[in-house]
């Protein structure tokens, strides 16, 4: 990765100095130059300067500085000639490039240390410990987007994000799999999580209106500092998972808006199952057709009343009322009493998330 880096650098440069500049490794091989010819070549004499020190020195017309984060010098800069101006190119050049590596090399191990904290790869005790050597601050609120892509075409999700959010200083983008991918976002502290879901719904909005990709995004909660990641990309798997089961027509899915959903979710299976035989004559539930499930749908819907949900069914009033009292037969459950409305709602509830039989996270 260094080398292509490097030879970036030395292409752009290469006509601003006007002479062959390069950079070597501490094996002498010349990694990039403005002379394509050259790179892969080595020099042996080279290779012994480069251990002794920091300091400039010249060898068979060219002006060497060597630099690196190592006692060691890791690498050397080349200038074509020995003269004064050479010096101080060689010195401009190893100061740009050694910074530039530290920067890299600084985010490329933040971006990796991100990534293994949000996946429960490190240990608590060692997230605060790296955490500090890398500089971040403790005190900065962040979110993690998990983005599911659906259906793609061949352009990369993945690329499209990143770009959509360039300062990798703030915000963190990887792959966990071909299909998810995290985008961890700096916000600010008191965020409104309908900001959050706008957000969200922009990148799903370019990726579907500019590259024809349909993604899923579900998001986690707002934490502070960097331990809590982990938590908040399991919330952001824990709604998507959800969300296929009781919002299956949302492309945004936020775990704080799950409701009792992410109460039944965290139920223990046996538990939901008992909760059902209890609550229903055996068969009960299954014996209730399409047509009262939608009844039950629309009396919930316009609160339990039955005058309003009659109008919005264009049915007399006593044939809901006939409905009501078919499923309180059946059940013995008055919907039109709250409780028992609530008992129904959640059963119906965790009926469908046992059939769909979700991702435990």
């Amino acid at each position: 990765m260094s080398n292509r880096l490097f030879q970036g650098l030395v292409h752009q440069m290469r006509d601003t100095i006007n002479c062959v500049i390069g950079v070597v490794d501490e094996t002498a091989t010349i990694i990039a130059c403005s002379d394509l010819s050259k790179v892969g070549t080595t020099n042996e004499f080279v290779s012994l300067d480069l251990s002794d020190s920091h300091d400039t020195f010249v060898r068979d017309g060219y002006t060497y500085k060597p630099f690196g984060s190592h006692i060691k010098p890791d690498y050397a800069v080349f200038v074509e000639g020995t003269d004064e101006s050479s010096v101080k190119y060689a010195n401009i050049l190893a100061i740009t490039l050694s910074s530039i590596k530290q920067y890299y090399d600084e985010k490329y191990d933040r971006n990796n240390f991100i990534k293994n904290v949000v996946l429960d790869n490190v240990l608590p005790g060692d997230v605060v410990i790296k955490a500090r050597e890398l500089h971040f601050n403790a005190d900065i609120t962040r979110v993690v987007f998990l983005i599911r892509i659906v259906s793609s075409n061949d352009v990369s999700a993945y690329d499209v994000i990143q770009n959509l959010f360039p300062d990798k200083s703030k915000d963190f983008v990887f792959n966990i799999t071909e299909t998810d991918i995290v985008l961890v976002k700096e916000i600010k502290p008191n965020v409104e999580p309908k900001d959050l879901e706008k957000l969200a719904r922009s990148i799903s909005d370019t990726l579907s209106s500019e590259f024809y990709t349909r993604v899923n995004v579900g998001i986690g909660t707002c934490v502070q500092g960097v331990k809590d990641l982990a938590r908040s990309f399991k919330e952001s798997q824990i709604a998507l998972e959800v969300g296929k089961v009781f919002d299956t027509d949302k492309v945004i899915v936020s775990y704080d808006n799950l409701g009792i959903a992410r109460l039944i979710y965290h139920l223990p299976t046996t538990l939901c199952e008992t909760f059902l035989h209890e609550v229903f004559k055996r068969g009960s539930i299954e014996s209730l057709d399409h047509e009262t499930l939608f009844t039950i749908q629309r009396f919930f819907e316009n609160n339990l009343n039955v005058s309003e949900t009659s109008r919005k069914l264009f049915v007399h009033r006593n044939t809901l009322v006939y409905r009501l009292e078919k499923i309180k037969k059946l059940t013995g459950l008055d919907l039109r009493e709250f409780d028992h409305a609530i008992i129904f709602k959640i059963a119906l509830m965790v009926k469908k998330y046992l059939s769909a039989n979700p991702m435990k996270f």
